[in-house]
């Protein structure tokens, strides 16, 4: 029986992938919401753990930090 696919063999992982993301970047920000925090609050901490994560200086880190 031949296997079925969404869109194409190539494409279905990245669009699961990509729908599990963003599934959890909404969850994430209700969450957030629920604790009294702004969607820029929130996405302003995650840029923040991205950047002690992988060691980066972005100037957004660099402008939170002052």
């Amino acid at each position: 029986m031949p296997a079925a696919y969404l869109i194409s063999r190539t494409i279905d992982p990245i669009f699961a992938v990509s729908v599990g993301i963003v599934a959890a970047a909404v969850r994430i920000n209700r969450e957030e919401k629920e604790r009294g925090k702004t969607t820029q609050e929130t996405i302003d901490s995650l840029n923040r753990r991205t950047a002690m994560l992988f060691g980066n200086d972005t100037p957004a880190t660099k402008a939170v930090e002052k």
